[in-house]
């Protein structure tokens, strides 16, 4: 099973590729529709899946996994072929979000937890016979003048064990994503409390993964970038912002994780792609980095397909610029010139 668990790990972290967060809730992609002016149907959503998926150059080159929903485990294209095909035609390994989403910590310090650990062993089982080969739960850490509160990093530490454990017992890779959220309210933190933060809790995390027994071999960690709060005053440059986050992350996690994958967090396109790529410049990191994106993989591909199916070449080459850019960053060689150029 170790042997099993590492070799799936690996392969998602493929040089030169990432993950494509394509897990967005129906509410989350109700909102990202709503900006286009288009109603969250089924068929649309199914539509805006199989424009990504069918990026047959950009998947097979750039993308070695992506994250899907339950919804979109089992869901097939207009002409009905499943998406798992499809993935499976380009050797992209399909993964699934199994959290139930971020809810309301009990007391006044605005925090939440996540729940979703009630009938996974079942859930896992289910999704390991569709064919996924790893999963992502997302705990969210804010930072506030009260927050985080020690409570709230141990509780949602636990909870990214427990689901972590379960999912290797079921022979799935569990991507273990704890994300200090640097977009909350108020967001004024500066990039040392932001790293600081950070810290405690990749430390909390990885002593409650040793705790429940999983292999460290046979998972990847999702976790933020070392970011100022947006409404901050700091404005760290691209340089310090990489050579502040890959201090954070060898100090508290350790080598025998088989990769990194970033979420972008709010940041904008070019901002997740710059700052993966400078990281990447960094020498003597234990461990390979590359993204695992939502947002900042799709944005300019969701507007150019406004739910259009005629629309479908034009947003996968948008899909693929970006997927490329982010490849080039890396393996640390995506520069602004480069990217225009593309």
């Amino acid at each position: 099973m170790t042997k099993s668990l590492n070799a799936i790990a690996q392969k998602l972290m493929t040089q030169g590729q990432g993950i494509l967060a394509a897990d967005e809730s129906e509410g989350t992609i109700a909102k990202r529709f709503a900006k286009i002016n288009l109603p969250n149907s089924l068929d649309l959503r199914r539509d805006y899946r199989e424009m990504l998926f069918r990026s047959t150059d950009a998947m097979r080159n750039y993308i070695s996994g992506v994250i899907l929903t339950e919804e979109t485990l089992e869901q097939s294209a207009a002409d009905g072929t499943p998406f798992r095909a499809i993935l499976a035609d380009v050797d992209t390994i399909p993964g699934i979000k199994v959290d139930r989403g971020a809810f309301p910590m009990p007391g006044d310090s605005g925090e939440k937890i996540t729940e979703g650990l009630d009938g996974l062993r079942q859930r896992l089982t289910r999704y390991a016979e569709l064919g996924a080969g790893f999963a992502k739960w997302r705990a969210v850490i804010t930072i506030n003048d009260v927050a985080p509160t020690r409570n709230n990093i141990r509780a949602n530490a636990h909870a990214l064990a427990r689901y972590a454990i379960l999912c290797q017992e079921a022979g799935i890779v569990p991507i273990v994503e704890p994300e200090v959220v640097g977009d909350g309210d108020p967001g004024n933190h500066s990039l040392e409390r932001s790293a600081q933060v950070t810290g405690e809790v990749l430390e909390n995390v990885f002593k409650e993964l040793r705790l429940a027994g999983v292999d460290l071999s046979g998972m990847l960690l999702k976790p933020n970038m070392v970011l100022p709060g947006v409404n901050s005053r700091d404005r760290p440059s691209v340089e310090e912002i990489a050579k502040r986050t890959v201090e954070v992350l060898k100090e508290h996690v350790p080598a025998a994780v088989p990769g990194i994958a970033f979420l972008s967090g709010g940041q904008t396109d070019e901002e997740a792609t710059a700052h993966l790529s400078a990281m990447n410049r960094i020498p003597f990191k234990p461990w390979p980095m590359t993204f695992s994106y939502g947002r900042a993989l799709q944005n300019v591909a969701l507007r150019t397909w406004a739910g259009r199916r005629e629309n479908f070449p034009s947003a996968q080459a948008a899909f693929a610029h970006r997927a490329h850019m982010n490849s080039l960053a890396a393996l640390g060689e995506w520069t602004n010139e480069v990217d225009r150029a593309a």
